[in-house]
């Protein structure tokens, strides 16, 4: 699939990301032509298993991401264990062992961050369940960019602290229960293109 460097989404997710994860990537189409990068806080004394995990019940391909590697659309990108996740400006990823962000590495706010800037205003955010903070400062750059985001509603989340301090940072995002903010992730290439 040719990759789309003009849009992508990005999820982060800590607290109950399993379960909510399981409502959103399973609903892409092998057919979905943007790339999602994914942080989901994880011991950094684990091996991640996330993508084996998800790679079984998506259509779409999933993977773990990799230092250097060239994005491609129609994939969900994994951040690993201990790494922060970054999108460059190039398209390409990179994976960083600086300093925890909120206690988290890989931090929701690093990926955020970067693919604004890299991506602008074609760039959706996702703030999923959990229990810190993280997320809000980054959708709100996501947001500033022209950016969209989305919030899981806080009262579907096992984890409500983040959700609710992404609404409280960023006013302009609203929050929908999983399975809405899985249409519109479906329908995003088609608003993007009309």
């Amino acid at each position: 699939m040719k990759a789309l460097p003009d849009a992508a989404v990005v999820i982060g997710a800590s607290v109950g990301a399993i379960e909510a994860l399981m409502i959103l990537l399973p609903a892409l189409p092998a057919s979905y032509p943007l790339p999602v990068f994914v942080v989901v806080h994880i011991p950094p004394d684990k091996k991640s298993t996330l993508a084996e995990l998800f790679a079984q019940r998506c259509s779409i391909a999933v993977k773990e991401a990799e230092d250097k590697e060239s994005i491609r659309g129609g994939v969900v990108y994994f951040a690993p264990a201990d790494y922060h996740l970054l999108v460059e400006s190039d398209f390409t990823l990179s994976l960083s062992n600086e300093e925890p962000v909120l206690f988290s590495r890989p931090a929701i706010d690093v990926l955020f961050q970067s693919a604004a800037d890299a991506y602008g205003n074609t760039l959706t955010g996702v703030v999923l369940t959990g229990g810190s903070t993280d997320g809000a400062a980054g959708l709100r750059s996501i947001i500033d960019a022209g950016g969209k985001g989305l919030v899981q509603s806080p009262d579907s989340a096992e984890g409500t602290t983040m959700p609710r301090a992404a609404l409280a940072h960023c006013p302009e995002a609203r929050p929908f229960p999983l399975q809405e903010i899985a249409a519109l992730l479906k329908s995003l290439p088609a608003t993007l293109s009309s």
